[in-house]
């Protein structure tokens, strides 16, 4: 039997592909980003043997993972990163812990006596409580320790490197989810900014653009005609100065001239007979 695909086998499987969507839901994201992971996270590796649990890392990231909600592989990666950066701070606290435990055995030496018991002057007429009394041996202890090595000074460091280190690790997942925000976002301010050239200017009060320029006159066109005299707007006594038709009163009419009849006779002349 052949292995070789047919055409029309090979164009639907492509088909195919080309309609698939990918996952959906928040679950099916979560585990798709996981296909092309290549660090791995095997919380068995990060626990100190003997001393804290297996499973301490493992609980932590399903912590934070369920109030993160990663979406992506980087944004699951610095989850992780807070998550170990937790377990720091606690190792931090337990290493202060034994410090101190071993700042109180210092106190005592081999045959296990004190080996500077309190001044009686502190202990005069008063009962000490067996609280106190391991107080001032624990201090007794640091003092003893701190003048030999350093030990407390790196204590320090180290518990401010891993606060820092979580503070780190929570301000790097809040940029990765900023920027999953900011590209989800930019199809609908590409569809605004759409929207906003392609909008009809408004007809009630448009701008208007650029009038086009009235030719000149040429050098072969006749001289325009002289203006002729300017005829006078009518006037009336009441607006003399500025007259204007619509609102100058109707004129009123005067006395006639009286009109002239015919000639006096004059003398009769005698015609001679």
């Amino acid at each position: 039997m052949s292995d070789t695909v047919s055409p029309g086998q090979l164009a639907a499987n492509r088909a195919n592909a080309a309609s698939s969507t990918g996952p959906t839901t928040t679950e099916g994201k979560l585990r798709s980003s996981q296909n092309a992971r290549k660090h791995g996270f095997t919380t068995s590796s990060f626990t100190v043997v003997r001393l804290e649990d297996l499973n301490e890392v493992a609980h932590l990231r399903e912590d934070l993972v369920n109030l993160y909600q990663p979406i992506n592989s980087q944004e699951l990666f610095a989850v992780e990163r807070i998550a170990l950066a937790q377990q720091a701070i606690l190792r931090a606290a337990r290493l202060e812990a034994g410090f101190f435990s071993l700042c109180l055995g210092e106190s005592f030496d081999t045959s296990g006596q004190f080996r500077m018991p309190m001044n009686s002057q502190l202990t005069a007429d008063i009962e000490v409580s067996q609280a106190q009394n391991r107080n001032y041996l624990l201090g007794d202890g640091f003092h003893r320790l701190v003048r030999q090595n350093n030990s407390f000074a790196l204590l320090l460091r180290y518990q401010a490197q891993a606060e820092r280190q979580y503070r780190r690790a929570i301000e790097e997942f809040e940029r990765l989810k900023a920027l999953r925000e900011e590209l989800r976002n930019e199809p609908n301010l590409a569809e605004s900014e759409t929207n906003e050239t392609t909008c009809t200017p408004c007809e009630t009060n448009p701008i208007p653009g650029p009038q086009p320029l009235a030719p000149g006159p040429l050098a072969t066109d006749p001289p325009p005609p002289a203006p002729g005299p300017r005829p006078l707007a009518p006037t009336c006594t009441s607006c003399e100065t500025n007259p204007i038709p619509s609102e100058c009163p109707a004129p009123t009419p005067g006395p006639s001239a009286p009109t002239p009849g015919p000639p006096a006779p004059g003398p009769r002349v005698g015609l001679p007979y």
